[in-house]
């Protein structure tokens, strides 16, 4: 069973939301990050993607403090990313109560540096972030899709696949925040290449139909967002992909 995993991106204390990664596109939610976190608890949501858009800007995390709050008050697993370039960046957001860590800017600038992540900290938490603008030149997007990597992405993941990668969080940036539905061939070309990786799709969910089309292909997760924040996706309709804990 896939497993569903809203995002969280902050910017400057508030939720927020771009088209393609455009930050002249975003907009933000009236929503409290740790309410949202709790109300994602409350139907069942076990992982959450919490995304430091400052720290992304920055180069260096900045919204600790959202997640030690996430991780003091609620039992939600927190998959954390955003500007994470050292191992000191990595010790803090463990410190402050990230579960995982997702990492794409420095697996493109210094992929020894990232490989020696994986076998530190080991295979299960970290997550290789490896987002493509264009699904025809296939070349990896990183530094918040600003910058494009000289490798395509199949040799991007292979790289790290002979290093004991395991899971890959990947996006087709001309669907983030879109709402016209995830890249399904792509994702299919994706599972076809790599199926010992653990996938998790991002970008484009439109509703329910769409996740479970990702689940009969074999994807491990489905990242969701914008469909949520605009009252299209509601927690009630991922019921059947949930387990909801007794209180």
């Amino acid at each position: 069973m896939i497993q569903v995993i809203p995002s969280i991106a902050i910017r400057q204390g508030k939720v927020v939301k771009m088209r393609k990664g455009d930050p002249t596109s975003e907009k933000a939610y009236d929503e409290n990050p740790l309410d949202l976190a709790r109300r994602f608890e409350g139907h069942g949501i076990e992982v959450v993607h919490l995304v430091d858009l400052d720290g992304a800007e920055q180069g260096s995390p900045v919204n600790y403090h959202v997640l030690e709050a996430i991780a003091g008050h609620t039992d939600l697993k927190i998959d954390f990313t955003g500007g994470i370039c050292t191992d000191g960046d990595i010790s803090k957001a463990f410190e402050y109560g990230a579960d995982y860590i997702t990492a794409a800017s420095i697996a493109a600038t210094n992929p020894s540096l990232f490989s020696s992540w994986i076998i530190s900290y080991g295979r299960e938490k970290m997550t290789l972030g490896a987002d493509v603008t264009d699904v025809k030149s296939m070349k990896v997007a990183y530094r918040g899709w600003q910058e494009l990597h000289t490798l395509t992405l199949y040799d991007h993941l292979q790289q790290f696949y002979d290093r004991g990668l395991k899971y890959v969080k990947s996006t087709d940036v001309s669907r983030d925040g879109v709402l016209e539905g995830p890249a399904f061939g792509y994702y299919a070309d994706l599972i076809a290449h790599f199926p010992e990786f653990k996938i998790l799709a991002s970008g484009g969910v439109r509703g329910i139909d769409d996740i479970q089309r990702l689940n009969d292909m074999g994807l491990f997760a489905v990242i969701f967002g914008k469909a949520y924040y605009e009252g299209i996706l509601k927690l009630t309709d991922l019921e059947r992909f949930l387990v909801r804990k007794e209180a």
